[in-house]
């Protein structure tokens, strides 16, 4: 069965480039009962009735605090920054999309047209690290939405961000999906010298067309391959993933991709099983039935056997893992695809002793 997406009628709302099919309404918070007027949707205007190409905007936010905390048991960071709200990439699996609903945005095609750029993201890091009494621990950046997406390149929040961690030697780890990551490729080398910085890419396939439907204005597989291989030789530490792995379309490509991460030279592979929180079930449903008609009830049977009966598994410590043959089946031919490729799977530890607090100057200490 070829992985490829299977010709077929355009869905009445897809739209090339985009991943979601449609601006599916939230159910949740009772969205779906309010009057679609046009405007809060941000229907994409007509033309003699035909919908026009939706535009991506981008609104400034300026947040009291940026240092999100967590005590989530089965995830290795307990702080995170995540500049932007939204993502660009479109990637129809996001688990971040169900975030967009909170604010009356559709998980849909909002998610990745409608986003939120936080510019005072590295002003506001700067008052919490000089905080009295604070402690360092590796700042995950890329938790939610990816820190490379295409705005980074006129934002730059990021950069700023890392030019603060290098600045007051504060340890970071960034998760991506985008060779845009070598844009930083000084800092990040700098930040490597000291034992500051690990850099994980994910890799979802080995088939660009596939990946384009998947993620349909995120960097290639070739282009992250390279950038991991970049990363490597600039002495970064560097985490290359299998992310999301989905049966029946995606789960061909482990072995060739562990293979490929071996090439690149990284320190550590990794492999998660797709996730449907909330409304990203419905959306990767409509997206099976737009890109994969001849397999949609396959996969999802798949899906539901490794998750308990369900679309998603909400639980801690299960959430990532999924149960039964089919499972154990993807975790034993990673295991042996690293023990072939000689992955060495080293464990970084990043240095928390040589954090400096920063000083706050000028009108910046006012607040």
């Amino acid at each position: 069965m070829p992985n490829r997406p299977t010709p077929h009628p355009a869905h009445p709302d897809a739209e090339r480039g985009r991943g979601a099919p449609s601006n599916a309404v939230p159910q949740r918070f009772g969205l779906a009962s309010r009057v679609a007027d046009g405007d809060w949707l941000d229907a994409a205007e007509a033309i003699d009735g035909a919908p026009t190409k939706r535009r991506t905007t981008v609104t400034e936010e300026h947040p009291r605090s940026i240092l999100t905390f967590n005590n989530s048991p089965d995830i290795g960071f307990d702080r995170s920054i995540n500049a932007y709200r939204g993502c660009e990439h479109g990637c129809i699996y996001c688990f971040a999309r169900p975030t967009h609903a909170y604010h009356d945005l559709s998980p849909g095609l909002d998610f990745e047209t409608k986003l939120f750029a936080k510019p005072n993201a590295a002003d506001l890091l700067r008052k919490t690290l000089a905080k009295p009494g604070y402690t360092p621990r590796p700042i995950a950046m890329g938790t939610n939405t990816d820190p490379y997406q295409p705005i980074e390149g006129r934002y730059r929040i990021t950069r700023q961000v890392l030019e603060l961690c290098l600045e007051v030697r504060h340890p970071v780890t960034i998760t991506t999906k985008s060779d845009r990551v070598l844009h930083d490729l000084d800092l990040l080398a700098e930040l490597a010298r000291a034992n500051l910085v690990a850099v994980g890419i994910s890799v979802t396939s080995l088939d660009a067309r596939l990946s384009q439907t998947l993620e349909p204005r995120a960097p290639s597989p070739e282009k992250r391959l390279a950038a991991l291989t970049r990363l490597a030789q600039a002495g970064v530490p560097t985490h290359g993933m299998l992310a999301p792995v989905i049966p029946a379309i995606t789960d061909e490509f482990i072995e060739r991709t562990v293979a490929r991460l071996a090439e690149a030279n990284v320190d550590s592979a990794g492999w998660i099983l797709m996730r449907l929180p909330h409304e990203v079930s419905p959306l990767f449903r409509e997206w099976l039935d737009v890109h994969f008609p001849d397999r949609a009830g396959k996969v999802m049977a798949l899906v539901q056997e490794m998750r308990g009966g369900r679309d998603n598994e909400h639980r801690f410590h299960e959430r990532f893992r999924g149960k039964g043959a089919w499972a154990e089946m993807i975790r034993a031919r990673f295991r042996l695809a690293v023990k072939r490729s000689a992955i060495p799977q080293r464990r970084m530890q990043l240095d928390c002793s040589s954090f400096r607090a920063p000083s706050l100057d000028g009108q910046l200490a006012l607040f």
